[in-house]
């Protein structure tokens, strides 16, 4: 099975590059320059690896890279500068889509803008198949159902709060890029600080993972949120992909999504000359050590509630494996066709539990 990644010359296009190949399936490169893309092919070790040479602004030679192929994932950011070509590419070529972006406002446009033009095509549209993205959006929903009041397929919900709480870490050169976008979003927003001050229940010895608030409450009111070892945590509003996928699925009143505090002012303080000054590619053992946990909350419509986290190591190889797992469902197993947030796209538990494969920890518990 061939799956083409396009923006393969890329960091992230690296480890899904290797990630193709480790899983046992034909990487295609794809991208505007040849020699990037073979030396990037040679670092995945996949040096015999099919490049095929194609712009942005060649939207048939682009279409032509991706019609062989059963899926294309799209490792190019920022997706919200040069993201719709690639979408627009992948559906001419009638080949199933995902994208690793983490960009809200891009995220919306796929979501909104293609879905017409991706049942036509008969092929699935997945964006937001990221670190944050899919494991916020599937964990989301499973703490959705626990507490739903509705009958039927979708959840309803009064509330649902998404929160990113890894701390300072590494990051690429493209995801401060990225970044820029969205915290110019978020800051042209009325956003307040909230300190998160929760009662804390140690998880059970047998699954590992972080501590996690009783009954929290928030500062001048608002639901809880969950709690980490380092204990209280101060978070701010920002637009995760979960402000846009959740309501894809889940029949809620609102949605709210958050981060560390000192995460948020890092991003804001992204400057043009600060993000060129950032490595490319992170230092690979400070990834490997480094942590992410996506939390996610539901109010139901009765007052109940329920929490649920997501952790796991090394954020961008993680961004791989899901994203290329995301293929292989999509190519081998099948979506509905249009464009679909991750939960819409596969099962919530299903999927996580095979990311339990690569060291990842999740569990949903009542409130």
């Amino acid at each position: 099975m061939r799956i083409a990644v396009h923006g393969a010359g890329g960091f992230t296009g690296r480890l899904t590059v290797a990630e193709v190949r480790r899983r046992g399936f034909t990487p295609v490169l794809v991208g505007r320059n040849e020699e990037r893309l073979r030396r990037s092919a040679a670092a995945a070790g996949a040096w015999d690896a099919e490049v095929r040479v194609a712009g942005l602004a060649e939207g048939e030679a682009l279409a032509a890279a991706f019609a062989d192929c059963a899926a294309v994932i799209n490792c190019a950011g920022p997706f919200t500068v040069l993201g719709q070509p690639v979408v627009r590419a992948a559906l001419a070529a009638r080949t199933h889509y995902l994208d690793t972006a983490g960009e809200e406002g891009f995220i919306r446009e796929v979501l909104d803008g293609f879905h017409e033009e991706a049942v036509r095509a008969g092929v699935a549209v997945v964006p937001a198949m990221t670190d944050d993205g899919a494991p916020g959006d599937l964990i989301a929903r499973l703490v959705a159902e626990r507490v739903s009041a509705a009958a039927g397929l979708v959840p309803e919900v009064a509330e649902i709060l998404v929160a990113d709480l890894r701390g300072r870490g590494v990051a690429s050169r493209g995801t401060a890029r990225s970044m820029v976008a969205v915290s110019e979003r978020a800051a042209s927003e009325r956003v307040v600080p909230e300190r998160v001050v929760p009662e804390r229940e140690v998880l059970g010895k047998d699954v590992p993972g972080p501590e996690m608030s009783r009954r929290g409450v928030v500062d001048g009111g608002g639901p809880s949120v969950v709690d980490t070892e380092e204990g209280p945590v101060d978070v701010e509003a920002f637009a995760l992909p979960g402000a846009v996928t959740v309501p894809r699925h889940v029949r809620v009143r609102r949605v709210r999504t958050v981060i560390r505090a000192e995460v948020a002012a890092l991003f804001a303080a992204l400057t043009p000359d600060v993000v060129d000054s950032v490595p490319e590619i992170p230092d690979e053992a400070a990834r490997a050590a480094s942590r992410w946990l996506m939390l996610a909350e539901a109010t139901g419509t009765g007052g109940g509630r329920a929490r649920g986290w997501v952790t796991g190591s090394d954020a961008y190889g993680m961004t791989a494996v899901i994203a290329v797992e995301g293929a292989r469902r999509l190519a081998e197993d099948g979506a509905p066709a249009g464009t679909l947030a991750p939960a819409q796209a596969f099962d919530p538990a299903g999927f996580l539990d095979q990311l339990t494969t690569h060291g990842v920890t999740w569990q949903v518990t009542p409130a």
